[in-house]
């Protein structure tokens, strides 16, 4: 099946059958994600020390802010050349595309440059000690200079998916995690790098992955694919993926911004220990996370085609599909941390101390599970269609309204737990808001369903 046709059955083709079709390689896309990521903090923790685990945790907020501009180009181009697509409107998807590596590659060298030049200074902002600070500087660093591949790599297999290739891009994210795995044994463990090595893993093998990613793109025949004219930035084109890639965006900055909130309070009330129970909770409870962002990823091309073309039917249907799968997910994910938490933090450390303060951590952090995957398919929904306000309220409400000041309040009170359990409070608060607006936003579909109709009549 060419390209043209794969796209055109997003309107056609079963809800069900089409959510399974792009979210299921999404879906291990994320989950290879997430274990590229994990594997490294498992090689640092087991072979350089929990000391580096917490030097890891640190640099968590600067993962998530150069995340947030990548997901602002990413994001915001792919749900643009959805909806293009859905409207039969080409020309424009293929100039999003090259609007789409242009801003990648300004923002991600720009970022990198910048972050290096004042990294000891962010890093002390970020909650570093003198302890930990060595490990954060020697893996940022690396990371930093290789930034701006690591933009266009995210970037492009997002394109990827909205170009109806979610296999290819299932693909180049299991190739990097497969070269990660690889290269931190050689780094790390033959070559005795320390966390440099992940570093330099990480970077390598997106680089590679990039490469195959861009060849994807030059065959003519396909409605995408890269040529003359289409690089050169235009205006209006900038300020439709940045204003859709704005929720993400801030999203993103928001998780920053809590991090910080997050290992400075660990670090006042329990010292550097508690960042890496942290770091480690944070940890398994992405794995869960990517689930879900693989799914939201699987409902983007299929929601943002069927708004572009009116079949509000479908619409809502590939909505509560991937609510039900979510809500699934995220029920197995406290099952799991509430059953067997010792055994996720063993992966990665044998400090008995780091253990116990981890099993407590994965167990705090995950206890309103079973509602998060709800609020997160909310939140993207709202931004597949385009309803931006609505998307960046629902993305900073979880930690500008809620956690944060939690994090501010609740250690006054119950010291280090007080910090744990600001996560679960955030997280029951923002999905009982995402139910309201969701709820609020349906009733006034249907609402003007029934007046066109009566129009109609």
């Amino acid at each position: 099946m060419d390209n043209k046709s794969a796209t055109l059955e997003l309107g056609t083709k079963p809800v069900g059958k089409l959510l399974v079709q792009y979210a299921f390689p999404a879906i291990i896309a994320m989950i290879a994600a997430s274990l590229y990521n994990i594997i490294d903090r498992i090689f640092i923790g087991q072979i350089v020390g929990p000391m580096a685990i917490s030097g890891l945790a640190i640099t968590f907020p600067f993962i998530n802010l150069g995340a947030a501009f990548g997901a602002a180009v990413g994001i915001g181009a792919s749900t643009s050349i959805s909806v293009k697509l859905g409207q039969r409107d080409y020309k424009t998807a293929e100039n999003i595309l090259g609007n789409t590596i242009t801003l990648n590659l300004i923002i991600g060298s720009s970022f990198g440059i910048i972050c290096l030049i004042f990294l000891d200074p962010i890093l002390r902002f970020f909650g570093a000690s003198d302890a930990t600070i060595p490990y954060a500087r020697s893996f940022m660093k690396v990371i930093l200079a290789g930034n701006v591949i690591s933009h266009m790599y995210f970037g492009m297999n997002a394109v990827l998916r909205a170009a109806s290739k979610p296999r290819q891009a299932m693909t180049a994210t299991i190739f990097t995690v497969l070269m990660n795995i690889v290269l931190d044994f050689i780094f790390i463990r033959l070559w005795g790098w320390g966390i440099r090595g992940a570093a330099f893993a990480t970077v390598l093998s997106q680089a590679l992955a990039l490469c195959w990613q861009m060849k994807q793109f030059t065959n003519k025949d396909e409605i995408l694919h890269l040529k003359r004219g289409i690089y050169r930035l235009k205006r209006h084109l900038v300020e439709n993926i940045i204003s859709i890639g704005i929720s993400p965006f801030l999203m993103n900055v928001c998780a920053c911004i809590v991090v910080i909130f997050m290992n400075n309070q660990l670090v006042r009330y329990g010292g550097d220990m508690a960042v890496g129970a942290f770091g480690i909770a944070y940890s398994i409870a992405m794995i869960f996370v990517m689930f879900i962002i693989g799914l939201d990823q699987g409902m983007q091309p299929i929601a943002g085609y069927n708004y572009g073309s009116q079949q509000n039917d479908r619409l809502m249907r590939v909505l509560k599909l991937t609510i039900f799968a979510a809500t699934g997910i995220m029920v197995t994910a406290w099952l799991i941390a509430h059953l067997a938490p010792q055994y996720c933090a063993r992966m990665f450390t044998t400090d008995p101390e780091l253990i116990q303060q981890a099993i407590k951590a994965i167990k705090i952090n995950m206890m309103m599970y079973p509602i998060v995957g709800f609020q997160m398919v909310v939140t993207n929904f709202f931004q597949c269609i385009g309803k931006v306000k609505i998307s960046i309220f629902l993305s900073l409400s979880r930690q500008l309204l809620f956690l944060i000041p939690l994090l501010i309040i609740l250690p006054n009170f119950f010291d280090l737990d007080g910090v744990w359990a600001s996560l679960p409070s955030s997280d029951f608060l923002a999905s009982l808001v995402a139910a309201i607006i969701l709820v609020t936003y349906m009733r006034r579909m249907k609402k003007q369903l029934v007046n066109n109709q009566n129009s109609e009549t």
